[in-house]
């Protein structure tokens, strides 16, 4: 793995629009460090990536180290135009068609069979696929198209740490350790784009995302779930599937129950001289008693908590609290989303109401 040395890191600071006429240069100065092979961070619609020349396995081991992320977790292929697709990947089936013609550019990465040869074998961590998306982001089109690169980006932050929605998250795990940041102000969706892998017998989600399970049914038909990997020896084919991700500095369990009973885990925790947390929504902010209860969105509409979801997981790391109670929320459309992310966060530590905990 290349070795991370301290480097200045660059921020462009651009508007989501873009006027090639205002933005041009920052764009053309991050592309430029692109093409000399460095890393540069820029915003999607879902959360910032780490981009890096996918056809370049120094370029793409800069994205390791700079990240410390393990070496068998693949990375998500950007592209800006269908042509670029048609140059990486060996076969796009019928299915895959249909979902790029409804759902891109957009937060929906398909895994395809890739072409030999072309991408580096660190970015499919040896695979035969290769996953690939097209981002909804003006700024992030931009930067592809003045690359003229495929970019491998994943998340932009150290990982295991919750998602970059702000320039100022990328600065907060990656500053020195890569060559700029695009600063595009904050991401829309605030969580990743769903994975599909399109090479399955059935089309299967390896990663819930900002294009939910119900709508991809309603364009394909049938939608299998995938699940994580459990074998330590196994490759996964999505990030998102074997490691711990999104997690912030002090503990955290899921609470699935009403406010009343997760309210009883903060007094007993806080009667042992311990401070806590609570991950909540603005319906209850005001219900809880605790050293820092902070709200990610609202209940009424989860896609407010999906959006700020990884900011407010950043906040409590500016807190002193020694463990954090998260409520829970509904499986269904984008909670799916939001649910694998808490459970990844929480490290699938949960308590139930009614169940005995020791």
């Amino acid at each position: 793995m290349v070795e991370v040395n301290k480097v200045k890191t660059n921020v462009w600071i651009v508007d989501n629009v873009v006027d090639k006429q205002r933005i041009y240069p920052q764009i053309k100065e991050a592309a430029r460090l692109l093409q000399c092979g460095e890393v540069v961070a820029f915003p999607t619609e879902t959360v910032y990536g780490l981009g890096a020349d996918a056809t370049n396995t120094t370029a793409v081991e800069k994205i390791f180290a700079a990240k410390g992320r393990p070496s068998d977790n693949p990375l998500i292929v950007h592209i800006a135009r269908r042509e670029q697709l048609e140059s990486i990947v060996s076969d796009v089936p019928d299915i895959a068609d249909t979902l790029i013609e409804r759902f891109w550019p957009g937060p929906l990465t398909l895994i395809l069979p890739k072409k030999e040869g072309v991408i580096s074998d660190r970015v499919t961590a040896g695979l035969s696929t290769v996953a690939v998306r097209m981002p909804a982001h003006p700024v992030a089109l931009a930067l592809i198209e003045e690359s003229g690169l495929p970019l491998a980006a994943p998340s932009a932050n150290r990982s295991g740490r919750p998602s970059p929605t702000t320039a100022a998250h990328v600065l907060a795990d990656l500053d020195g350790r890569i060559a700029g940041v695009v600063d595009g102000g904050e991401t829309g969706i605030g969580v990743e784009s769903t994975v599909l892998d399109c090479t399955a017998k059935v089309p299967t989600i390896l990663r819930p995302g900002g294009i939910t399970k119900e709508t991809l049914a309603e364009v394909i038909g049938t939608v299998a779930d995938g699940s994580a990997v459990t074998n330590e020896q196994e490759a996964p084919k999505s990030p998102g599937m074997k490691y711990t991700h999104y997690a912030p500095k002090s503990p955290m369990m899921i609470v699935y129950g009403s406010p009343s009973f997760l309210q009883t885990l903060v007094d007993k925790q806080q009667a042992l001289g311990k401070k806590v947390g609570v991950l909540t929504t603005e319906e209850n902010l005001a219900f809880y008693r605790a050293d820092a209860v902070l709200a990610c969105g609202s209940r009424h509409d989860l896609h407010t908590v999906a959006s700020h979801l990884y900011d407010t997981l950043r906040k409590f790391d500016q807190t002193d609290v020694d463990i954090i109670y998260s409520e829970s929320f509904p499986t269904e459309g984008i909670g799916t989303a939001i649910m694998n992310r808490l459970q990844k966060a929480a490290g699938h530590q949960v308590i139930v109401e009614g169940e005995t905990h020791f």
